[in-house]
């Protein structure tokens, strides 16, 4: 069980091993434009970014990729003047041209062309935090760091991140940062919330060890987490979100439920449950938001003011923690720990996995 940090949206968080200030909430942009047949209008977008800047925030996450590049030119459009007041986050290695292998990967080629792309999309000289969207094995990882740091170094980016790799990979990463000098990653954005907490397995301790903030995606599990496919009241479900809801695992349903229960006390929505537990989590920097109507930005941004009461975290942690596995489960238990102390006690300044 977490204790809730209380914050405000202008009260901003040092990124990583860093001194880049943001804000503990990330305004993403992959719903900006109608590229991919769904998303914003520009005129709503610039509503979703007034509205997160009026409350102070100042961190936007887009990629090269979002709804066919129409995010990164729409958001270029709205930051026009006003650049500098936000730290602008974007990634690279998703292929924007079907036909060309070099238009995807992690290799320098694809690495350079999508930032070059990017600067003019979003109509600046630089970008604060370049991210690595996605590992795939091929490139040499001294090639992939060599190269971030040579962006670093040119002053097109300021910091580097990486989403969606496995830890060990990260690791390996910025070892060999530290060990020839270059630039290492501050950042690390993938998928956690209350239904997906595989990321305390490995993610979650390497992010505290190798200072990286950790940025999550995906933390309202693609609308599980609001209510609206298995709503308590089930008569305010429609056949399209009642389908979905009975399509849900035992566990997602219980979790679903348990956020409900725990915002009706609170007087609040399910969303703003939910976020705010992410948000308190001790290596989570920034949790990413996205919307498509301005309304429902405006009710996200509200997870912030409020804390959870003891009893609503103990419920929440009860219905959605996972095994820890194989082998951080036995070098967490008490057993083990008997073994290597003695009867001794040791003091420990900090517990040896959060998820402990």
């Amino acid at each position: 069980m977490t204790a809730s940090r209380p914050t405000q949206l202008d009260h901003y968080r040092l990124l990583g091993r860093s001194g880049l200030r943001v804000s503990p909430l990330c305004l993403g942009t992959m719903t900006f434009g109608e590229g991919w047949g769904f998303g914003a209008t520009p005129e709503v977008c610039r509503h979703q970014v007034d509205a997160y800047a009026a409350r102070g925030g100042n961190f936007i996450d887009t990629a090269n990729n979002y709804t066919n590049g129409q995010s990164e030119t729409i958001l270029g459009q709205i930051l026009l003047g006003r650049r500098e007041r936000f730290v602008l986050a974007t990634k690279y290695t998703l292929n924007t041209v079907a036909t060309d292998p070099n238009a995807g990967g992690n290799h320098r080629k694809s690495m350079v062309r999508s930032l070059e792309t990017s600067l003019k999309r979003l109509g600046t000289d630089y970008i604060d935090l370049f991210y690595v969207h996605i590992w795939e094995y091929r490139t040499p990882v001294a090639e992939v760091m060599r190269a971030l740091d040579d962006l670093v170094r040119s002053g097109k980016v300021l910091y580097i991140g990486v989403s969606d790799t496995a830890a060990w990979k990260i690791a390996q990463a910025n070892t060999l940062a530290e060990l020839r000098g270059w630039s290492p990653f501050i950042a690390l954005q993938g998928e956690y919330s209350l239904i997906e907490r595989d990321v305390e397995r490995e993610w979650t301790p390497m992010a505290r060890e190798l200072g990286l903030g950790l940025i999550p995606w995906g933390a309202l599990n693609g609308g599980v987490l609001t209510g609206k496919y298995n709503p308590i009241d089930a008569a305010h479900a429609d056949d399209t979100r009642r389908n979905r809801g009975e399509g849900l695992d035992d566990r997602k349903r219980a979790i679903s439920i348990a956020v409900q229960e725990v915002a009706r006390e609170l007087g609040r929505s399910p969303a703003q449950v939910a976020l705010n537990w992410l948000a308190a989590q001790p290596v989570v920097t920034s949790v990413l938001l996205g919307a498509r109507k301005a309304e429902q930005l405006l009710d996200t941004l509200d997870c912030l003011s409020f804390t959870l009461e003891p009893e609503h975290l103990a419920r929440l942690e009860a219905v959605s923690r996972v095994p820890l596995g194989f082998p951080h489960g036995m070098l967490t238990s008490p057993g083990v720990g008997q073994l290597i102390d003695g009867q001794a006690v040791v003091e420990w300044p900090q517990r040896p996995h959060p998820a402990d």
